[in-house]
């Protein structure tokens, strides 16, 4: 009888066990069970933007109604054959997912590089960090002056432009720069605002940074949206050359004539200009000069009547 009773407890205990592994393996994992087991997955339209102090900063709550439903955190079906942990971003629809499960993914809405900041190709998770240190790289400066203030960093804090988390990421074991970090500019998520790096609202980023463990692969799709064929590092945009201010001509003071003395009862008398005599001038010449011939003076000659004889006219015939 006891053999029997023993028999049936480990019959039902076996049973209890075999139905909840195969409730386990039936759990959708968008029901709340975190694929890390650490955090869990948003709910359906569950506030994930409330207030909250993170390392003793204050992180103010978002009017989520400002943001646009498909920008906000949620698991959705998403299509792909990347193993679970991988990170792929579309810049074409400013969204980013970080794949969970069998074509399921959380999706996030992000901000991407303006026009001629765009990059794409692969990456892998290298370093994170909280609250981290910005510092602008030269280039940056050079395209706004007014950052050379923090040429040697900007601590972290609410004003930061990384925001609350920072995930750091190479190509090939190359840093490029980029970025995927936290912004105090939520109103910037959903748009090209940045400078080639991923812009997350500081409580996603948060989310997002406690579900990695580092070395993640990061996919960033082409601007249009296409599986990338390679690495694509767009080529640094050179500052824009400041004309020089040229000073105005300086202008020289006005002169103020006093008016003409008038007589009582007349007119203005003014006096004729008169023009200066001036010598003409004679260009020197080379040339010998021309002397016209002495002509001597023609004394009176008699007029002949007739002609002449001997070349002598006759007496008789002279007048």
């Amino acid at each position: 009888m006891r053999v029997t009773r023993r028999l049936l407890a480990k019959t039902r205990l076996a049973a209890t066990l075999l139905f909840a592994v195969a409730l386990a393996g039936c759990v959708d994992p968008s029901l709340g069970i975190s694929t890390s087991g650490k955090l869990p997955l948003p709910k359906a339209d569950e506030n994930v933007y409330v207030a909250s102090i993170d390392a003793g900063i204050p992180i103010p709550a978002l009017p989520v109604a400002e943001i646009p439903e498909t920008h906000r955190r949620q698991v959705v079906a998403y299509e792909t054959e990347q193993p679970v942990g991988t990170i792929i971003i579309n810049p074409n629809t400013r969204l980013l997912y970080y794949v969970i499960g069998k074509d399921k993914a959380l999706r996030y809405g992000i901000a991407v590089g303006k026009a001629g900041f765009e990059w794409s190709g692969e990456a892998i998770v290298a370093e994170k960090k909280q609250w981290p240190t910005w510092t602008p790289p030269k280039e940056m400066i050079a395209r706004k002056p007014e950052l050379a203030q923090w040429e040697k960093g900007q601590p972290g804090g609410p004003t930061n432009p990384l925001g609350a988390r920072a995930i750091y990421l190479t190509s090939g074991g190359k840093d490029y720069g980029y970025r995927i970090h936290g912004t105090p500019e939520w109103q910037s998520i959903g748009r090209n605002a940045s400078s080639g790096c991923i812009r997350m609202i500081n409580q996603d980023v948060i989310d997002l940074y406690s579900r990695l463990q580092g070395g993640e692969k990061v996919i960033v799709l082409t601007a249009s949206g296409e599986m990338p064929k390679g690495l694509y590092i767009p080529a640094p945009i050179a500052p824009k050359k400041v004309k020089p201010v040229i000073p105005p001509a300086v202008v020289p003071a006005l002169v103020i004539l006093p008016p003409p003395s008038i007589p009582i009862g007349g007119s203005p008398v003014f006096k004729p200009a008169v023009a200066p005599v001036v010598a003409p001038v004679i260009a020197p010449t080379t040339e010998a000069p021309v002397v016209a011939p002495v002509v001597a003076p023609v004394a009176d000659v008699p007029i002949c009547a007739s002609a002449l004889i001997n070349g002598v006219c006759p007496p008789a015939a002279i007048r």
